[in-house]
């Protein structure tokens, strides 16, 4: 359902919302090691993001990325659209032209109800709301996490 694109930039964000604030500014690089994904990918994905003030930068010497007090409240649903667009959600599970209630595939009544509950908790949580989940939940932000608990399962 969603692109690349729009997983790493909502790994990306919360890695944001969970490691800087206007004090403490990120750069691409660390993001990327961190969360494991391509640098150069990235980097095109926070123009993109900056643009629609899903994120914030400061250039310079302590430049980088962050989330103002505006970016924490903006939510999954947004940082979606502003990659990708909505329609990308709303489009058919099997890629089908067309797909709607009148015109189903053979799992859209099976379907639709599991992705309007997703949809509704992508616009409903706040990115802050999200990046407290994973403190209070231990949640993982990147694969080389789990490849790493999965070598050492005391680790």
């Amino acid at each position: 359902m969603l692109s690349n694109a729009s997983k790493y930039a909502i790994l990306s964000t919360l890695y944001l919302a969970e490691h800087s604030n206007e004090d403490r500014k990120i750069s691409v690089k660390e993001i990327a090691e961190n969360i494991d994904v391509p640098s150069p990918f990235l980097a095109k994905l926070f123009q993109q993001l900056v643009r629609g003030k899903i994120i914030s930068s400061t250039k310079g010497p302590h430049g980088g990325f962050y989330l103002s007090e505006k970016n924490k409240n903006k939510n999954v649903l947004d940082i979606i659209d502003n990659i990708d667009g909505i329609n990308k959600l709303n489009g058919c599970f099997l890629g089908l032209n067309e797909c709607d209630s009148a015109n189903p595939c053979p799992v859209h009544f099976i379907v639709v109800p599991f992705k309007n509950n997703i949809l509704a908790k992508f616009r409903d949580k706040t990115i802050m709301e999200f990046s407290q989940e994973i403190s209070d939940n231990g949640s993982l932000l990147a694969l080389k996490d789990v490849s790493t608990s999965l070598e050492d399962p005391l680790k």
